[in-house]
């Protein structure tokens, strides 16, 4: 157990002392500290505290990582101190304005979708522990547990829970990711997942917003909808703000920006990630039908795609037509195969990604996704909490899944079981092809394994990550 307020005393001293500080505020692993004479401080010999896990000078600013513990340790040092506590920094105060070029607008992007996310993976994490808990004990494992069990339907309930109201959560951490009203951000979220909405998708139901004509859709479990959503909400709720009278701000204000802000994500933004979703099911669908090296190719592609699709909803489509192509024929040649065996790249990722990483909280972190992937078949929790702040190793889960779809499709294997387990068990879904078939499965998911694992854990990192953590929470 990490001593905080020794943490605290040591760091206070080691920068000078409190009346060398000027201000101090704390991010989600590190102390900020505005400092009278930055170069007071001995970086090498603060690095030795026990405790501390990096520093540096970023900016104006002296940084002290120390962890997931630092909220304790900030309470403890501003006791010390007696300085004026602050709220957290969600955001990279430090990087300076820069000229908008693709690799910035790209940059930008993933940092506004990390920043999001990442204060949800506590609850992702804990959602993923109990459908492990699920299914180890349930009916197709131990089988402690029917699926008519209390306990059984409890566990999957507050699973669910957590991911189908994921757009409230996600629209809540956005909005005070970048200067919205935090509760708007949440109740847009909630817009997105109303039932009637959800009931009017399942129906087919023609629906217009003040007459502008909406495809309604259901939006549970999705991330691009909402983000898209309060990113827009950030110009709406700005200009309103500026512009309505301080006496009439506290109720019109609000209410203006959702009067705008609603026709602009049901009718225009929500929908993207449904229409992208449209066009790749099309052209995937017209790769998968034309066999030799076109079907390898967008096989590979669609393995690699798979876990962007999931993160940004345009996955659907692809599923869907999956499906169809399953209740003809009994069997899927190509999107099940392609999607089946990009799992076990992901499982590369997260073996390499546990053993490599140094900080301990992230180590037991990543052990926690691996668990929770692997034996329950939730892989949100990587995803969010590690594959978004370290970009490297999400490239190499595409690449590792491009080579176990491409290899997949171009041995012929087969999905005769649609609907199989998403963790380790998922290989039955080639069981009934015969011996030949698990053998191509076989094949095809070690080499995605091993391709992920080997160059996450060789070239999935920086020095300076694996030092001070990732580039997006300093």
């Amino acid at each position: 157990m990490a001593d905080n307020k020794k943490i605290a005393a040591d760091v206070l001293e080691a920068v000078g002392g409190k009346e060398n500080v000027t201000f101090v505020a704390h991010c989600m692993t590190r102390l900020r500290f505005n400092l009278k004479d930055i170069d007071m401080p001995d970086i090498k010999e603060i690095k030795k505290i026990d405790g501390v896990l990096g520093a540096q000078i970023s900016g104006t600013q002296f940084q002290v990582i120390v962890g997931q513990n630092v909220p304790k340790v900030y309470d403890e040092l501003c006791k010390l101190g007696g300085f004026a506590k602050q709220d957290a920094i969600d955001e990279n105060l430090d990087t300076p304005k820069q000229k908008l070029t693709p690799k910035v607008i790209g940059n930008n992007i993933l940092n506004y979708l990390s920043s999001s996310m990442v204060p949800m993976i506590p609850v992702l994490m804990c959602a993923g522990l109990f459908k492990t808990v699920a299914v180890v004990l349930g009916p197709t494992m131990a089988g402690v547990l029917t699926e008519t069990s209390d306990l059984y339907v409890l566990m999957n309930m507050v699973y669910d829970a957590a991911f189908y109201f994921i757009p409230v959560y996600l629209g809540y951490n956005a909005a005070k990711n970048i200067g919205v009203t935090p509760v708007l951000g949440a109740f847009m979220g909630g817009i997105l997942i109303d039932p009637t909405m959800i009931q009017m998708a399942a129906n087919g139901v023609q629906f217009s917003v003040y007459g502008i004509p909406c495809v309604a859709a259901n939006y549970t479990k999705t991330v691009l909808p909402i983000l898209l959503s309060v990113w827009a909400m950030s110009y709406i709720e700005r200009f309103f703000r500026k512009y309505v009278p301080d006496t009439l701000s506290t109720v019109f204000a609000p209410f203006l920006t959702m009067v705008v802000a609603v026709p602009v994500s049901l009718c225009a933004l929500a929908p993207v990630g449904s229409w992208a979703g449209d066009a790749l099911a099309a052209g995937f669908e017209l790769l998968g039908t034309s066999g030799g090296v076109a079907a390898i190719i967008g096989g590979g592609i669609l393995a690699g795609l798979w876990c962007p699709m999931i993160i940004t909803g345009m996955h659907v489509a692809v599923v869907m037509i999956a499906i169809a192509n399953y209740m003809t024929v009994g069997s899927d040649g190509f999107v099940l195969v392609a999607t089946g065996v990009s799992l076990w790249a992901t499982f590369g990722c997260e073996v390499a990604t546990w053993l490599k990483l140094r900080d301990k909280d992230e180590k037991n972190m990543a052990f926690g996704y691996l668990v929770a992937n692997i034996v329950g078949g939730v892989g949100e929790p990587f995803i969010y909490g590690m594959m978004l702040r370290y970009r490297r190793v999400f490239v190499w889960k595409i690449i590792g899944s491009f080579v176990a779809g491409a290899l997949a499709i171009a041995l012929g294997a087969t999905v005769y079981t649609a609907g199989a387990a998403s963790n380790f068990l998922e290989f039955l879904a080639f069981a009934g092809g015969g011996t030949q078939n698990l053998i191509n499965f076989g094949i095809a998911a070690a080499a995605g394994f091993l391709v992920s694992a080997l160059g996450t854990y060789f070239l999935g990192f920086t020095e300076d990550e694996l030092e001070n953590g990732p580039v997006s929470e300093r």
